[in-house]
């Protein structure tokens, strides 16, 4: 089981540079690393003075490299897919489709690149992931898709069952598609078998992105405005999708007084600029990549005091929109949305209030 490190802020902020250190950092310390660049542009290479491809290579001791590149990884789901189809599908169609023939759709890039993360992750190979991604809302998007899609899978699995449609058509879908299709389809072949082994590793996912220990995040800013200001965007955004964030990294400024209290009770990190080829100052300046016991946990929900805490760091009341159906609370802050599902013994119950309090969305059940 590894350790994933991330970088969320402003383009130009150094978060490669401090990826690159961090993932330096912790082989230096004795753990095997993996370092992975989304970046599939020549800039990466030239940013480690060497050529890095899409399979990992060790560059140092405990240290290994790999540049993301969605063709590939399209190829290699694509692959599995079909394994899938053969595993759950009486008469599987997707053995004439080749992975070399498609193309990436937008938002591939990031489905592809965290099925890439999981399977480095399992694969028991390393102690810790370094992950150098765009560092945004796509970032935050991606490791968020685990409870995004168990969200749609519980909706929808439900909505299409329950359906009068659905039950009506049921009797001619098997005729239907092996005139249309040549296969021998029936409601059958969607088995709860294939939907269940998928929402168990769904919800493995999400359960890893919610634990500190396994998945962490790190702020990188300049004194820059716009870029403090970008930070605390992020770090606002990144609790709703359960993401802990362990600090911010104020980079090339050894004063930090120009963050305030921005970002309290985060602990701030001042890291100095390097010469070309000279990575040890920086490499000692960083923080050791733990989860301090400090760090506001992205939600909490207190039984006996009725209450739901949601920290958003970053918004205030006028940035959220709260919602409820049934006992599913949706939280939109920003550009995100969040979905809580009520404890059972609140069964029933709904949202009568709502405050900010030291950063915290705090609501009231009644």
């Amino acid at each position: 089981m590894s350790s994933i490190v991330t970088f969320l802020g402003k383009g130009g902020t150094g978060r490669t540079t401090i990826a690159i250190a961090a993932a330096k950092k912790l082989a230096s310390g004795g753990q095997k690393v993996l370092l992975i660049g989304q970046d599939s542009s020549p800039a990466y290479s030239l940013a480690l003075g060497m050529s890095v491809t899409a399979k990992p290579q060790e560059i140092a001791a405990n240290l290994s490299v790999v540049q993301m590149n969605s063709t590939v990884l399209l190829e290699e789901s694509w692959a599995e897919a079909k394994k899938l189809e053969q595993q759950y599908m009486r008469s599987p169609i997707l053995k004439n489709v080749y992975g070399q023939e498609l193309g990436i759709l937008p938002g591939m890039d990031q489905a592809l690149a965290l099925n890439a993360i999981r399977e480095y992750e399992s694969s028991n190979q390393y102690d810790a992931i370094v992950y150098d991604g765009s560092g945004d809302l796509n970032t935050l998007r991606m490791f968020g898709l685990p409870d995004i899609l168990s969200w749609y899978i519980r909706r929808f699995q439900g909505v299409f069952t329950d359906s009068d449609i659905v039950k009506a058509l049921s009797p001619f879908v098997q005729p239907v598609t092996s005139a249309v299709l040549n296969v021998s389809w029936s409601p059958d072949n969607f088995t709860s078998e294939s939907t269940k082994e998928a929402s168990q590793m769904l919800e493995k996912g999400k359960e890893a992105l919610e634990d500190p220990q396994r998945v962490i995040a790190y702020l990188v800013t300049t004194a820059d405005e716009i870029a403090i200001a970008k930070a605390q965007y992020l770090w606002g955004s990144a609790q709703q999708i359960g993401l802990t964030v362990g600090g911010v990294l104020l980079n090339q400024d050894s004063d930090n007084s120009s963050l305030g209290d921005d970002f309290q009770p985060l602990p701030i990190t001042s890291l100095p600029r390097i010469e070309p080829g000279n990575w040890q100052p920086l490499i000692e300046a960083l923080p050791s990549f733990s989860a301090a016991t400090s760090i506001p946990k992205p939600i909490l929900i207190e039984i006996p005091e009725k209450k739901i805490k949601v920290f958003l760091p970053g918004f205030d009341k006028r940035q959220v929109k709260l919602t409820q159906y049934g006992p599913e609370i949706t939280i939109e802050a920003g550009d995100q949305r969040r979905n809580i599902i009520l404890p059972p013994q609140w069964t029933g119950r709904s949202v009568t209030g709502a405050k900010f309090t030291n950063k915290y969305l705090e609501l009231s059940i009644g």
